[in-house]
């Protein structure tokens, strides 16, 4: 799951970032898409046609990505408490369907041409075109990394890694074209988009895992949970913490826990205890949500083993 802790920006500049992420990705692929369209025409190359199913495929991940984006930033309503931020991992999902879909596509294509050998024709304007789309895809990679630091973007970040692998495909087209046109290797053309294939199909992998994490609610890592424990555990009027439960959703994040404070307490003072553990907590963890239990210290309880 990686850290959590976005570099300082306010609710109104995530938001706004996360949307021109979004908007950036969608006019990108359908440029490169109309592109890649021509160039696949004139050409004939079937690594070629592995890219422009491939940047159709991001424009679809990525108008999937702008509605989930779209929805996550919504406010918590009356019957969303927690917020809208589940959409987010839904859209990644989503994006690892598209991807495998369009891997498996690629290796049909490729055998076929595999047995029946083409060659590649005006391979001039494949490479010129691939260049073309490296330079777009560096740029959109860079801005979408920008935004992903600031926000923690489940969606943005699963849209920029299929986007980085964009640029390693589109490489290896202009040396498939490359190699094709001057040495005549007219098996690398299909050789390399079953190479681009399997690339997809572990770029789908990564991307679903990485949604399943926070659609299941994976707790956060385990050096995150100690430093929110030792957190707890620096206020003086904090016998111990128990029952410390965390989770993502989306951009949000929430942690749970039992304070052990002493029994004699009044409710105002540990109250108020709670409540600078919380701003310590918060300030640790901007994006977070926390909540509170306070229980009196010594108290014999039924709680998880796992703590």
């Amino acid at each position: 799951m990686g850290a959590r802790k976005a570099l300082p920006v306010s609710g109104g500049a995530k938001d706004r970032l996360m949307r021109q992420a979004t908007y950036a990705a969608v006019a990108t692929a359908a440029i490169l898409v109309v592109i890649k369209l021509a160039a696949w025409a004139a050409t004939g190359s079937v690594a070629l046609l592995s890219t422009l199913i491939d940047s159709l495929l991001d424009g679809a991940a990525s108008l999937v990505n702008l509605w989930a984006v779209r929805h996550a930033l919504q406010p918590a309503d009356r019957e969303h408490r927690f917020g809208h931020g589940k959409a987010e991992p839904l859209a990644g999902l989503a994006q690892a369907a598209f991807v495998a879909g369009s891997a498996i596509f690629l290796i049909i294509q490729s055998v076929e041409r595999l047995i029946n050998p083409l060659p590649v024709s005006r391979p001039e304007i494949g490479i010129a075109v691939m260049l073309i789309a490296i330079l777009l895809t560096l740029g959109l990679v860079g801005f979408q990394n920008y935004v992903v630091r600031k926000t923690k973007s489940v969606a943005v970040s699963a849209d920029s890694l299929h986007y980085a692998g964009d640029v390693l495909i589109n490489g290896s087209v202009i040396l498939s074209l490359g190699l094709g046109a001057w040495l005549g290797w007219t098996l690398l053309d299909p050789l390399f988009a079953i190479a681009i294939a399997l690339y997809l199909v572990a770029t789908a992998k990564g991307i679903a895992q990485d949604s399943l994490t926070h659609l299941m609610d994976r707790e956060f890592p385990e050096e995150e949970r100690l430093r929110i424990k030792q957190i707890a555990r620096t206020h003086p009027g904090v016998a111990n913490v128990h029952d410390l439960r965390t989770r993502s959703s989306g951009i949000s994040s929430f942690i749970q826990m039992h304070l052990e404070l002493d029994g004699a307490l009044p409710l105002a003072e540990a109250h108020e205890i709670a409540d600078a553990v919380e701003q310590k907590l918060r300030a640790a963890f901007p994006e977070a949500e926390v909540i509170i239990h306070q229980d009196p210290a010594g108290l014999k309880e039924n709680h998880p083993t796992f703590q």
